[in-house]
């Protein structure tokens, strides 16, 4: 997964999803962009753990260079 985020506003701009499971995360992501979320809201969403939806809060701290697994 590669996000990105609007420099000035840090908004989601788009995404790069690939993998057997990507169509399990992409309604969030299209969520987050329609309501203009930005990197900060993205990181505030629960994303529950053991789950495929963590590597969206892992994609979004890669921004901030806060990645846990990477």
């Amino acid at each position: 997964m590669k996000l990105l985020y609007g420099e000035a506003n840090h908004e989601l701009l788009g995404a790069h999803i690939v993998g057997s499971e990507a169509t399990e995360l992409i309604a969030e992501l299209n969520l987050a962009m329609n309501l203009e979320a930005t990197v900060e809201d993205v990181l505030g969403t629960m994303h529950a753990h053991p789950t495929l939806s963590e590597v969206i809060a892992e994609a979004s701290a890669v921004a901030f260079g806060k990645a846990v697994h990477m």
